[in-house]
């Protein structure tokens, strides 16, 4: 179900505490996911101009730091990184209402079509949750 999952802009669910640069700890949250080939350019296009409205409300939702890294692997495949910190008390309510947002669900009817899920991601998940193993404080 699209709501579960925080679709192209937020599943991420391994969580780690730290100190960051605000006054709240933030919660660090990675994820990778396939690019299609053919959709390549136009996913970069849409991300070289996010949505304002997009944008607003994944910052009410208390997401800071985002950023989505793309690379291509040895096996000719194109891979999204995504990485963003969260500094909210209620993850859960949080991404409820993000995804309850109708600009961000029109935002992932052009978003999804451009991506690749991995078959290796959890059950409910769009984008492949990353452990973290290392952060520098």
């Amino acid at each position: 179900m699209k709501n579960l999952m925080l679709g192209s802009l937020l599943l991420a669910l391994v969580v780690t505490q730290t100190g960051c640069h605000t006054s709240r700890p933030a919660q660090r949250y990675g994820a990778v996911i396939g690019v299609k080939p053919e959709k390549l350019e136009y996913y970069k296009e849409l991300h070289a101009n996010p949505w304002p409205a997009v944008n607003e409300a994944v910052a009410k939702a208390n997401i800071t730091n985002y950023s989505i890294y793309l690379t291509q692997f040895d096996d000719g495949q194109w891979y999204l990184f995504s990485y963003f910190e969260y500094t909210g008390d209620d993850f859960e309510k949080d991404m409820k209402i993000l995804t309850e947002n109708e600009e961000v669900q029109r935002w992932w009817k052009e978003t999804d079509p451009c991506q690749n899920p991995l078959a290796s991601r959890g059950e409910g998940q769009w984008w492949k949750n990353m452990e973290e193993v290392y952060h520098l404080d």
